[in-house]
């Protein structure tokens, strides 16, 4: 059986054993950043609670145990796709970015059910707790550096917004990582824009865009708010403004569906101007979903179109190309095994 944990019940579990503010912090960058509780200038104990100290090995069991590797899938551009095990047997996957960086998931599935997903073929299956969020960048952590975590795995994070904004808040303060580098990705949704703004981390936000058309964003996307991209981009500039931080905006590149003339021509008269970076994602292949990804001389005439304009564009791969490692690939093919 599942014994879900929220960050904030591990921080009410340490107090219940003597832990003070400081003695919190210092469990909790331990396990956040995977480096010893002992240091050299301040021994542990001579420093926590007997009773803290006593408890601490039960509580890193459990934490350890709230995320377990399954499997490691290399690609060839440093990537590295990680599937891994939660504790009430649920699967969810991870992917080591090249430069220090951590792709982990929010939910285990996802309802959003874009067309283009794997992982939204079967919905949503439930929430990942804070506490399963974070370890995935303490497991991570102790297979490589992490300085820089996006929340673009499966899942639909603003669908969980109480849960990734609790994760952010330690990652960015006891996890030492950089608020910049903290990166929420949405499909938009307006809760997103409420709350970002309130939070003692305020994290760079990614927009899932894809198309500059309402009726062919509904259709891509149908179970997304619906929020014409003219008001999704003006939401997400208010945001880049406050937080000074560009808005990243994520275009899957579909060929014959968004990568036409009249969508270079949006993206120019939605973004011009604006603090934003345009990502051009090439499609990874899904079996059986219907989608192809346009040739790479298309993709790169569109980054050179938009860059002419003015609109600093980005032409990234999917990481993992190579070992058809998509988002939910992996545990689609666990799933058929078993």
């Amino acid at each position: 059986m599942r014994r879900t944990m929220h960050i904030e019940e591990l921080r009410q579990l340490l107090r219940a054993h003597g832990a003070g503010p400081k003695h919190e912090g210092r469990v909790l960058r331990a396990w956040s950043q995977v480096r010893p509780i002992d240091t050299r200038r301040q021994r542990v104990e001579n420093f926590l609670p007997l009773t803290l100290r006593q408890a601490l090995p039960a509580i890193d069991a459990q934490l350890r145990g709230a995320v377990r590797l399954r499997s490691r899938h290399a690609a060839t551009d440093g990537s590295e796709r990680l599937l891994l095990a939660l504790a009430d047997g649920q699967t969810v996957e991870g992917v080591l970015l090249p430069r220090d960086g951590l792709c982990v998931s929010t939910q285990v599935g996802c309802a959003v059910g874009c067309l283009f997903c794997m992982t939204g073929r079967d919905g949503l299956l439930r929430q990942l707790d804070s506490v399963e969020i974070v370890a995935q960048v303490a497991l991570a952590r102790t297979l490589r550096p992490v300085k820089r975590v996006v929340f673009m795995g499966m899942g639909e994070p603003a669908h969980n917004l109480d849960n990734v904004l609790e994760a952010i808040e330690l990652l960015g303060i006891e996890g030492g990582i950089g608020h910049k580098n903290l990166v929420f990705s949405t499909v938009g949704d307006r809760r997103v824009f409420a709350r970002l703004p309130q939070g003692r981390v305020r994290p760079a936000l990614a927009l899932s865009l894809h198309t500059t058309r309402a009726e062919l964003r509904q259709q891509l996307l149908p179970r997304a708010p619906q929020i014409d991209p003219e008001e999704l981009v003006e939401l997400g500039e208010a945001y880049a403004r406050a937080s000074g931080y560009p808005i990243q905006y994520q275009w899957t590149l579909l060929e014959g569906v968004n990568d036409g003339e009249e969508e270079l021509e949006g993206i120019i008269r939605l973004l011009g101007g604006k603090y934003a970076i345009m990502n051009l994602i090439p499609y990874n292949s899904n079996e059986g979903l219907g989608f192809q990804r346009p040739a790479a001389e298309r993709a790169e005439a569109m980054v050179r179109t938009l860059m002419r304009h003015r609109i600093l564009t980005k032409l990234r791969n999917s990481a993992g190309q190579e070992i058809d490692g998509g988002c939910g690939q992996l545990r689609a093919r666990m799933v058929a095994a078993k």
